[in-house]
């Protein structure tokens, strides 16, 4: 659907009533959850518990509709700038993944900035890739068949996973999802990014939203140069996982993604970058009716049956 003239003049007035992230993420975190009812009756899941060092990073597993003998995961990372969501606030678009799919999806429940700052996100979503992988007989798996995905936020998170298994050589990602993903560090009015400023103040998230949940998530100024905080830095990315990015024609992060998409397919890897046309940002948790949740579906359906 296009979005009209109406429509246009609605975004703008939301937009308009950004609020101080960097004060109400509390509140924030609070009605993001209250808008997420959890409707547990359609769908089969359980939760789990992987350990890092003294803290138990919750999991939430679902099973899709349709039983297969042959099992296949994604593991998901959520949005909400490393700041806001949770597994209770994306329980339902993963319930929806999973039937879509007809993968085991497995959900984390990373811990957010800014009480624990990077790379607490990082480590916790890596810790939980190296016990799905490493640990077969959890959901009965091969390595193989195990794609990381993650949305804006997570997306990041996923890219940056896939970064530290290379570079830890504990295991490697055969595939990742990055919808509409976080890729770079750089927000400010000399960004190289012309979609900053097209898509920056007019279409939910703004640039300065993306700037405040950045300076609540960094620990210090060197983040902004580390890799494992914004990929697109890394000065190598040979050995990447076969990538499909999904990006939303109306979203301030839309070129740094596709530059991203490009620089992987520069270092040999196998990358397909689809612009989701008259879409926003986080368009993934819309209801799964709407014709961009279903046109991701048949680009991931298509992109994971290859």
């Amino acid at each position: 659907m296009a979005i009209n003239k109406a429509m246009r003049m609605a975004l703008r007035a939301l937009s308009y009533s950004d609020l101080d992230l960097k004060k109400t993420y509390k509140l924030q975190r609070q009605l993001k959850t209250a808008a997420h009812p959890v409707i547990k009756p359609l769908y089969e899941m359980w939760d789990h518990k992987v350990s890092i060092g003294d803290y138990d990073i919750p999991v939430r597993i679902f099973l899709p509709s349709v039983q297969s003998d042959l099992k296949k995961v994604l593991l998901f990372f959520h949005g909400g700038g490393w700041v806001v969501g949770n597994i209770d606030t994306y329980t339902n678009v993963c319930a929806n993944m999973a039937k879509q799919t007809e993968h085991i999806v497995v959900s984390v429940d990373y811990r957010l900035a800014p009480e624990y700052k990077f790379p607490t996100a990082v480590e916790d979503c890596y810790a939980v890739t190296k016990e799905i992988f490493s640990n077969a007989t959890l959901l009965g798996v091969c390595p193989e068949d195990i794609t990381l995905i993650g949305d804006s936020a997570g997306g990041n998170l996923a890219a940056v996973v896939s970064l530290m298994a290379r570079d830890r050589g504990e295991f490697l990602p055969s595939r990742q999802i990055l919808l509409y993903p976080s890729a770079d560090s750089d927000h400010s009015e000399t960004s190289p990014y012309p979609s900053l400023i097209e898509n920056g103040t007019d279409f939910l998230l703004t640039t300065r939203r993306i700037n405040d949940y950045i300076d609540l998530y960094i620990s210090g100024e060197e983040d902004l140069k580390n890799p494992y905080m914004a990929p697109i830095l890394a000065e190598d990315l040979s050995r990447q996982p076969k990538t499909l990015i999904i990006t939303a024609q109306y979203d301030p992060l839309r070129d740094e993604a596709e530059a991203y998409g490009k620089k992987l397919y520069e270092f040999g890897n196998d990358v397909q970058v689809y612009r989701m046309k008259d879409a926003l940002h986080g368009f993934i948790t819309l209801p799964k009716h709407f014709v961009h949740v279903k046109r991701s579906y048949e680009l991931i359906n298509r992109f994971l049956n290859a």
